[in-house]
């Protein structure tokens, strides 16, 4: 909205104002859709992790917080970039743009006011994507790891089969004791190298011994088949007392952590293209976000004859092509196709320069068709 009354740079003043508040409206309702839809599918997956033993039932909500956090950086990033195509499409869609340019401002004017109001929220997508990231991937990686390295005790349910942390042994307890480190009516099954043995006791209890939990089972028999030289052997045998080990400490090899949990100063202190390509990833969310202002003012325009909801229809495709790309490099650097200096100047130096190209085009009105170069020498001999 425009006042005769005011000078040039104080409707630019009011101008801006309202435009970044209409920006905030926009951004802040698409954020709220945008996190909802993706927190639902983060439970879900979450969930069917859950059912695969991937992760504990009761660390979901915390597993699903974690992966949301990790996934703001680009949701904030669509978001601003959403919100940007969807309310300079309502302006040209109301006319509003028409009087912008009657009065005397280029498209070039609103780079200013769009990149005041992104530049908090790429600030915020710099920090998320260089700080926060591998911190949530640690942690989701700590409670997983937790989950996985348990005790084959602590995963026995009374009256359930429960499989051992490595997989090759099945355990059972018909009741607890009084005693938390007892138990009663132990069934054992395993299988070790082709060899199977089942083992079965009336009671059960607990001792630790250097380090390591042993269960030590009472009054039972062992049953094991084997096969030496070709030939099927079966041994039967029963015991007073026998110890198998349950559980037993897991070191944690730092060298074997995911590239998405280290820290970004670990990353680049390392010139090795796999760390190359983690902190492409990093770094490219945060110039994502910078482009993404610069495409969104710079492609959005309206056909009175197209849809209402085509510039936003351009806007999440130009987004997956981007984000594909920048998977795809990431791809390229850590198998050292593409160099890293030179992948982040092709494709993100490359996608801002044509934004501003693209936009310094529409702000003076140049055209590059022979018709216009001709009509326009024409004009200069005249």
């Amino acid at each position: 909205m425009f006042y005769p009354n005011l000078d040039r740079r104080s409707q630019a003043m009011l101008f801006h104002s309202s435009i970044r508040k209409e920006l905030g409206r926009s951004f802040g309702a698409t954020l709220v859709v945008l996190a909802t839809v993706v927190m639902t599918m983060m439970l879900i997956r979450t969930l069917g992790q859950a059912s695969k033993g991937s992760v504990s039932p009761s660390d979901v909500l915390m597993v699903m917080g974690y992966t949301v956090l990790g996934q703001l950086p680009t949701i904030l990033a669509l978001s601003l970039f959403v919100a940007i195509v969807g309310t300079l499409s309502r302006m040209y869609r109301d006319s509003e743009m028409v009087i912008w340019f009657a009065s005397g401002r280029g498209i070039g004017a609103l780079l200013a006011p769009l990149l005041r109001f992104a530049a908090p929220v790429m600030v915020a997508i710099a920090v998320l994507a260089l700080l926060v990231w591998p911190w949530a991937n640690q942690q989701i990686q700590d409670m997983k790891q937790r989950y996985e390295n348990r005790g084959d005790v602590d995963r026995i349910a009374p009256g359930q089969f429960q499989e051992s942390a490595s997989g090759t042994r099945v355990f059972f307890i018909d009741k607890e004791a009084a005693e938390s480190d007892a138990g009663s009516n132990v069934f054992i099954a395993a299988n070790d190298h082709g060899n199977q043995a089942v083992t079965s006791a009336r009671s059960a209890r607990l001792k630790v011994i250097d380090g390591d939990r042993f269960a030590l089972l009472s009054h039972g028999q062992r049953l094991e088949s084997s096969t030496q030289e070709g030939k099927p052997r079966l041994k039967v045998s029963e015991f007073a007392e026998y110890g198998t080990r349950v559980s037993t400490g897991v070191a944690s090899n730092d060298d074997e952590a995911p590239l998405n949990t280290r820290s970004t100063q670990e990353l680049m202190a390392e010139p090795l293209p796999a760390y190359r390509s983690e902190l492409a990833w990093r770094f490219g969310l945060a110039f994502a976000a910078l482009n993404f202002v610069v495409l969104g003012l710079a492609v959005t325009s309206v056909n009175p004859r197209a849809g209402r909801s085509g510039n936003l229809m351009l806007a999440l495709f130009a987004f997956v092509v981007y984000y594909n790309f920048m998977n795809l490099g990431r791809s390229w650097i850590g198998n050292g196709r593409v160099h890293f200096g030179i992948y982040m100047a092709v494709l993100h130096g490359g996608v801002l320069a044509l934004g501003l190209l693209v936009l310094a085009k529409r702000h003076f009105n140049w055209s590059f068709s022979p018709r216009a170069v001709l009509r326009g020498r024409r004009s200069a001999a005249a």
